[in-house]
């Protein structure tokens, strides 16, 4: 039976249709109406005004967070949380109180989880919506984005309710979201006790060969898929979610550990039946493209993965040891390099120094730190940064991390005589503007490196010293003349990456005078509190979630180029580059100390490690 039946032309039932479809959109307009009045326009400025009044916040760190907002597209307000300018709660209060909306902590409100019930989990969170109350027919939600009224007026609609919206801290909303609506993980246990039962074949696995990209968004789950297929792709999700930089899945005698690399720690994530090797194993050799038959020698790979509309790469390296193929998925997120140097943490000074140097026309810029220090990364940030359709940027990595569009990568391969040296000599014949060598190993490359700096390209480079005026002795004792060493080094960073406190647990931390003195800091003068890790599950009771940089940030001016070709000490240099302004990592570091953002065992940590 069609609408015909009913007495109704097929003209006049499209034509209600289209009727339904003006009211709503007359009703969202309402609602958008009565919901923006007139502060949403000027939102964004009231806001930034507020900050400076009310949180004191420097306007020159606005600005900047402001223009790399629009550069990276990310929030303004993840932004600002992120390089530490406010605290994610103060935000959060302050723009609640800009619009006229309740401020709520999630992490404190025990939520009933028949809430979910009422809004899907798909809704839920493309709106970064959480129910957490119900009185009669009002519905209380915390919103990420109070300003998202199509997301209210869908609820509205859906619910049959009223929707009263409060504003709550983006982070506390993703782990809220997690909780109510059972993350990857549960879904990890369930899929593994089904893959004990039913097993998995490989003629099952077979049909990603054709696929470039996976795609994992809502988890990837397929009834088609076998179930180890699904517990590796949520896996991946998992990861993602816990905001991991590598996995490790690693075999023993009765079972398969997995672990995620979390700020730089790895913590055990679950474990796998030991029947489930062979397929996992098989799984991540299709998706990386090796050769599933081959399990004698180490294979590396990549391969990409869209999760909620972002493609992820990952590098692959399987190792055969005692048990079986042991694997590790290095995870490498573009996302978090497009916003440039400003996001990574540095202080304003050190940052000034940094940038003033990335914008020569010439000349050498050095990172240096340990494995893990976070080196890679700010080289790659310079990239995002500087990457213009006039310049022509060309790099050569052991191996290429980061693929960016609008930039020549090459890999050196030294089975075949391409090494950092050949490859350097060659791109000097492409006319590059700017040159990034992945590490300056040797005295050839640190030659060619040096004379590039002088004819008229920028170069970036790294190198393994614990401090920076190290790194000019290192060069020296490679074999580069001083005077052009001198003539070509513009800046020398020595880099290390401290973890953040969690600030939904953070507490204050006693710490006597006896062991400041020790340390070299001077007694507190006033009421000065440090803070120290408590441990929520929010950052899985670790205490900490993100890290930033900190930075030793050496200046090349002309009288520390003077003292180069002088071959005067480590110590002269040193003491000239601190009273031009640079800081010590753990003076740079005590500052963070200072404003809560890390604890000072977290910092000597990072001060105190050896290459």
């Amino acid at each position: 039976m069609g609408p015909a039946f009913f007495g109704i032309t097929r003209w006049s039932w499209r034509r209600r249709g289209c009727c339904r479809w003006k009211r709503r959109c007359a009703r969202r307009s309402r609602v958008r109406h009565e919901r923006k009045g007139p502060m949403q326009g000027s939102l964004k400025e009231k806001l930034m005004q507020a900050l400076q009044k009310r949180a004191g916040v420097d306007a020159g760190r606005l600005e900047s967070a402001l223009a790399s907002a629009k550069r990276s597209g990310r929030p303004l307000g993840q932004l600002l949380v992120e390089q530490g300018v406010v605290e994610e709660e103060h935000l959060t209060g302050l723009l609640a109180q800009q619009l006229q909306l309740p401020a709520i902590r999630l992490s404190r409100c025990k939520i009933d989880p028949a809430l979910a019930e009422l809004i899907p989990e798909k809704l839920a969170r493309r709106h970064r919506i959480v129910p957490f109350s119900r009185m009669g027919e009002c519905l209380s939600v915390a919103m990420a984005d109070p300003l998202d009224v199509l997301a209210l007026d869908d609820l509205a609609q859906l619910t049959g309710l009223r929707i009263d919206p409060a504003v709550a801290p983006p982070e506390e909303v993703e782990a809220a979201l997690h909780q109510l609506y059972q993350g990857a993980s549960e879904a990890l246990e369930a899929l593994i006790s089904k893959s004990e039962t039913e097993g998995a074949t490989e003629s099952k696995r077979a049909d990603f060969l054709e696929e470039e990209t996976v795609d994992l968004t809502a988890f990837g789950l397929s009834g088609r898929k076998a179930p180890i297929v699904k517990v590796a792709d949520l896996m991946i999700v998992d990861a993602l979610k816990a905001r991991a930089s590598d996995i490790h899945i690693e075999p023993y005698d009765n079972r398969i550990r997995v672990r995620y690399r979390v700020d730089g720690t790895l913590i055990e994530a679950f474990q796998l039946p030991k029947r489930a090797q062979n397929g996992m194993l098989t799984r991540l050799r299709i998706m990386s493209r090796l050769d599933i038959t081959e399990s004698r020698v180490p294979q590396d790979g990549r391969f990409k993965a869209r999760v909620d509309g972002r493609e992820i790469d990952f590098r692959v390296s399987v190792l055969p040891v005692r048990f079986g193929g042991k694997v590790v998925l290095r995870i490498l997120d573009k996302s978090q390099l497009a916003a440039g140097l400003e996001t990574l943490g540095f202080l304003p000074q050190s940052l000034e120094a940094f940038q003033k140097a990335v914008h020569r026309p010439y000349g050498m810029i050095l990172v240096t730190g340990p494995t893990g220090s976070g080196k890679s990364t700010t080289l790659y940030s310079i990239l995002s940064q500087i990457n213009e359709p006039g310049r022509n940027i060309l790099t050569i990595e052991d191996p290429v991390e980061y693929q960016i569009g609008g930039i020549t990568q090459l890999q050196v391969r030294p089975e075949i005589g391409l090494s950092f040296a050949s490859a350097l000599r060659a791109f000097l014949r492409q006319a590059p503007d700017v040159v990034l060598v992945g590490e300056i190993r040797d005295q050839e490359t640190a030659d060619i490196a040096t004379k590039a700096a002088l004819t008229g390209q920028l170069v970036l480079s790294t190198l393994h010293t614990n401090d920076a005026v190290s790194a000019i002795f290192r060069l020296k004792d490679m074999g580069v003349d001083p005077f052009l060493m001198a003539s070509s080094l513009a800046f020398v960073g020595a880099q290390r990456l401290c973890r953040r406190l969690c600030d939904a647990c953070k507490a204050p931390q006693p710490v006597s005078p006896a062991r400041l003195k020790e340390i070299g800091f001077p007694p507190f003068a006033g009421k000065e509190i440090l803070y120290g890790p408590a441990g929520c599950p929010r950052c899985r009771q670790t205490g900490f979630k993100g890290r930033f940089a900190i930075i030793e940030a050496l200046t090349v001016d002309d009288r520390v180029q003077e003292m180069i070709i002088t071959r005067q000490g480590a110590e002269a240099i040193r003491a000239h580059a601190r009273r031009s302004g640079m800081r010590t990592l753990l003076e740079e570091g005590w500052e963070h100390v200072r404003a809560g953002r890390t604890s000072l065992d977290e910092l000597l940590r990072v001060t105190t490690e050896e290459d």
